[in-house]
């Protein structure tokens, strides 16, 4: 208050100093009193606390004579207890999930180093100057991802890290056949020259424990309504249909779903446990008008909605699949969703969900986003990989070789790598000391000319934040280069790493394809994720694009399973004891059979490229011969 101004207080009357020469004294000898009685309460609380206070040694002037002074100890925030849809593998949360920081990105990781020329649009209009999303999307720990008991996504959640659910407690170490599933048929390709057939890369298996009420309300069966804690299998198949299956028992839970073209990768549901199936093409084939993807009721099995981004200015402009398996953001009602033609979707949904009518409704409008470096080949851009989400942080991985690391609520690019090779596995995330590192290997595709040789699958610890290599490794593996794509052969680094937990939570797990031979042999490796250094492998004689899966028993030991071009499983011990032989390792290795119990019953033939699930001790997986297996573990 300047010199002879009045103060007004908030109800406008005027502050008038006191007249009176012994009020302030007054107020003195109160507020002193107060003062005193206060400073006497919290010694006594001290006092009689004594056993919450613990003697710290701190030296200099501040120490006194003794030397200590007393400090409280901090009370540990309480663990939430585990909510019953919740997956206890996660559990409990790990993740402080933070990307504000102020490390810069490394230079070599710059966008703007590179020439990078992005471009918005909002409901096909291109935005002009900075955007920003209006409800700002937020990814937590992965134990938040879902709201339903089941697996919804490829890899399970936003961190791409676990294709498990619940303990699977190993007594006899066995793998049985409970059940097949054999009538997925095959639909001609688009170039006319082969036929896709069953389920291959990534084709995974969703699952979901529908609650009661939603299966009494869903155009299921009778028999599969009436079953007590169903868990629903929902397979998408390159014969252009969506098949749905009892997780114990392999019988169909209501017809199948026909989509009209191929479905290779893996589809999504709904995590907020809406009756939503989100599920893309991989080709233009079929009877299908719409090169794109489409969103399903699975009250009725009606289509809600589709979409195809051939009109959307893409740099790759005549290839519109998506190969890749969806995020939602459940928290702000927004699908993500990258394109093989090189842009990255979001969708808000403008879910109308009714529990009580049994009525659900969306209204999506598309937010857009393209880029290309000065670098790149437009007619290459595109995006097999599915992305991860950390925060407001989207990783993915392109065609071109590039790793990037986009901001959902500007749809800017932060960082981009350019890797070693090319690469269509996800990234995992993984979270240490408030940081999040993304793991990711290379295929062996571009280091060599038409033919077969040998070259290297780099496999990469990269810090999130900042772009930063933080190890990086490698394996030789063997590739063939046709003189088409349709006649390559690659191997490398086709299925996705593990993250590991519970007891081997110091561990990150590659699997490398044809390490033996164009057509031959696969390894784990098991690395320390500090360091980057080999803690153990696991060789094997066949070569595999099926992604490993890591399971856990209650004490936190861990499992691994991982099926092979031959139709077999293997299962693994994942222990961090590096003395294991391979054979020492080696639990058990099971040979899937197909028509079992019929007179065409056949090993032969049965080749498993997508990658499995394991729900509390069942194994579900698809092949590229048609079938489908359900199999106990014990």
């Amino acid at each position: 208050m300047k010199k002879g101004e009045q103060f007004i207080a908030p109800d406008n009357s005027y502050y008038k100093p006191s007249r009176d020469p012994n009020e302030g004294t007054l107020k003195l000898v109160v507020v002193m009193t107060a003062l005193f009685v206060i400073l006497t309460g919290v010694l006594a609380v001290v006092y009689f606390n004594r056993s919450n206070i613990e003697e710290t040694l701190i030296t200099g002037d501040a120490a006194g004579e003794s030397g200590y002074i007393s400090v409280a100890t901090p009370t540990p925030s309480p663990i939430p207890p585990l909510a019953d849809y919740q997956n206890p593998v996660l559990y409990p949360e790990s993740a402080s999930v933070n990307t504000y920081t102020e490390d810069p990105v490394v230079s070599e990781c710059d966008p703007a180093a590179r020439g990078i020329a992005e471009q918005v649009s909002v409901a096909g209009v291109i935005v002009e100057g900075d955007y920003v999303r209006e409800t700002p999307i937020w990814f937590s720990d992965p134990v938040y991802y879902g709201q339903a008991k089941g697996i919804f996504t490829y890899r399970g959640n936003n961190f791409r890290n676990c294709a498990s659910f619940g303990y699977t407690e190993l007594i006899n170490g066995e793998l049985t056949q409970v059940w097949e599933y054999d009538g997925i048929g095959t639909m001609l390709a688009s170039t006319m020259n082969f036929e896709w057939s069953g389920l291959r890369w990534t084709g995974q298996p969703l699952c979901i424990k529908w609650s009661d009420g939603m299966r009494s309300v869903m155009n299921m069966y009778d028999n599969a309504k009436q079953q007590m804690g169903l868990v629903e299998v929902i397979v998408a198949a390159l014969d252009g249909n969506i098949y749905f299956f009892n997780l114990q028992t392999g019988d169909m839970t209501r017809d199948p779903i026909y989509v009209g073209s191929s479905l290779k990768g893996t589809p999504a549901l709904d995590p907020r446990g809406y009756p939503l199936l989100y599920v893309g093409q991989t080709d233009n084939n079929g009877d299908n008008t719409t090169f794109g993807f489409y969103i399903y009721s699975l009250i009725d099995g009606t289509r809600l909605y589709s979409y195809d981004g051939s009109m959307d200015g893409a740099y790759r402009s005549n290839w519109n699949a998506f190969d890749s398996s969806p995020i939602i953001d459940g928290a702000t009602d927004t699908l993500i969703w990258p394109c093989e033609n090189g842009m990255i979707y979001t969708f808000d949904l403008n879910t109308n969900y009714t529990p009580e009518s049994s009525t659900i409704s969306i209204a999506p409008v598309c937010t857009s986003y393209k880029y290309i470096f000065a670098d790149n080949t437009s007619n290459r851009m595109g995006v097999e990989s599915s992305i991860a989400c950390y925060g407001n942080y989207g990783y993915f991985m392109d065609n071109t070789m590039n790793l990037c690391c986009l901001d959902l609520n500007t749809m800017e690019m932060v960082w981009t790598k350019v890797l070693g090779d090319d690469s269509d596995i996800t990234p995992v995330i993984d979270e240490e000391d408030g940081i999040p590192y993304v793991y990711i290997g290379t295929e062996v595709d571009n280091q060599g000319g038409t033919g077969e040789y040998s070259g290297a699958a780099y496999v990469y610890k990269i810090n999130g934040l900042t772009g930063e290599t933080v190890w990086q490794t490698s394996e030789p593996c063997y590739t063939y280069n046709g003189e088409t794509s349709e006649t390559d052969q690659s191997g490398g680094c086709f299925g996705n790493p593990i993250i590991g937990k519970g007891n081997i939570s110091n561990l990150v797990i590659f699997s490398f394809s044809m390490t033996k031979g164009l057509a031959s042999g696969n390894k784990l490796v098991a690395y320390d994720k500090d360091l980057g250094t080999v803690v153990w492998e696991y060789n094997m004689n066949c070569y595999t694009y099926s992604s490993p899966v890591d399971f856990y028993d209650e004490k936190g030991n861990a499992y691994i399973i991982i099926c092979d071009s031959l139709g077999q499983i293997h299962m693994i011990d994942a222990s961090a004891n590096n003395a294991l032989s391979n054979e020492e390792r080696r639990i058990t290795v099971f040979q899937t059979v197909k028509h079992s119990g019929t007179s065409e019953e056949s090993t032969s033939g049965i080749c498993i490229e997508a990658s499995p699930i394991v729900y509390e001790g069942m194994l579900v997986v698809g092949s590229t011969s048609g079938s489908v297996f359900g199999i106990a573990i014990s």
